[in-house]
């Protein structure tokens, strides 16, 4: 117990952290198509969030940004051995893609794994499948994963394996969800506490606005 209350302390600090960086990195511009959509006062599209990255897929192809974020898409840093947090945030996610999609709006979810030592493509793929039958699974090497996270500026330091089972560890990672889009690119992201429906109503008004 005291174990999950101190894991549970460290994503709230990390999530404060990269929050306070995220608003105050961002550039407020007085020129903003996506203002009425916005419910902070930060500022989408800033070059400092989202870039580049080259990735293996769930089915084993190595893919780039540009292959992956070829419509709207949200975003997840995770991973499938995750206890709660993960699961619990990806079907949040679902639930607003499946919203969405019934009002007309496609928006792609991608799972991005943060543990590649564990997540195969073969393991991130019946992660996916589980979650949402659009997810996109991605891993790679330690090196691809470092750079796409550091290209978000997500965080994520894994635990020392557990009883001498090098199997055995948690990952503390950020927890925000990323929406991007294709000409855009990153334009807003979303904490855990924002509801499935608040999620839909967000992203269909940049979608919109970006048409």
């Amino acid at each position: 117990m005291t174990r999950i209350i101190a894991v549970a302390a460290s994503l709230a600090v990390v999530g404060l952290l990269i929050g306070v960086y995220l608003i105050s990195n961002q550039s407020a511009s007085g020129d903003d198509q996506f203002a009425q959509c916005r419910a902070s006062q930060v500022a989408g599209g800033s070059s400092r969030i989202g870039g580049p990255f080259e990735l293996v897929s769930e089915t084993g192809e190595t893919v780039t940004d540009r292959d992956v974020i070829d419509e709207p898409a949200l975003i997840y840093f995770g991973y499938t051995f995750c206890p709660d947090v993960c699961p619990l945030d990806n079907v949040r996610n679902a639930e607003a893609i499946d919203i969405l999609e019934a009002k007309g709006v496609i928006v792609k979810p991608v799972f991005i794994s943060i543990d590649p030592k564990r997540d195969t493509p073969e393991v991130v793929a019946e992660f996916t499948e589980y979650m949402h039958p659009r997810m996109l699974g991605l891993t790679g090497s330690p090196e691809q994963v470092k750079a796409a996270s550091q290209a978000y500026r997500t965080y994520y330091q894994a635990h020392e394996p557990e009883d001498g089972d090098d199997e055995l560890y948690l990952v503390d990672h950020s927890t925000f969800t990323y929406l991007v889009l294709p000409e855009q690119g990153f334009v807003e992201f979303f904490r855990r506490e924002v509801s499935s429906e608040q999620m839909a109503e967000t992203v269909s008004c940049f979608v919109n606005a970006a048409s």
